[in-house]
């Protein structure tokens, strides 16, 4: 694969860097929003939910869209587990429902975190 860029394409403080200096590329596939599509998440619903319960930028996700109001670990757990109706995080093996919601709520804040980053 080669990559050709047009130089108006190119933003002017990389055609100003120093002859020799190095990048690094990435390429991923885009969703309808432009922004990267993950594929992995739809793999494992349980520990996509420890993984977003976890997370405080998560936590913050949830207090900005007023789901919660102490924005900690615990206070995720709780709110996800009332939002998807199950009584434990492993339900969601089994519970295709819980794990279609857990996957829209993720996309909801991949957008958000890419919005506010």
């Amino acid at each position: 694969m080669s990559l050709a860029i047009h130089p108006d394409d190119v933003p002017e403080e990389i055609l100003r860097d120093f002859v020799g200096s190095r990048y690094q590329v990435v390429m991923v596939r885009l969703n309808d929003d432009q922004l990267p599509l993950n594929r992995n998440i739809y793999k494992d619903p349980v520990k996509t939910a420890g993984i977003l319960c976890k997370d405080p930028l998560f936590h913050k996700f949830l207090l900005e869209c007023g789901h919660i109001f102490d924005p900690s670990e615990e206070t995720a757990v709780d709110w996800l587990r009332e939002t998807l109706q199950i009584l434990s995080r492993s339900e969601l093996k089994d519970n295709k429902d819980a794990a279609t919601k857990l996957f829209a709520i993720h996309e909801d804040y991949i957008t958000w975190k890419h919005q506010n980053a």
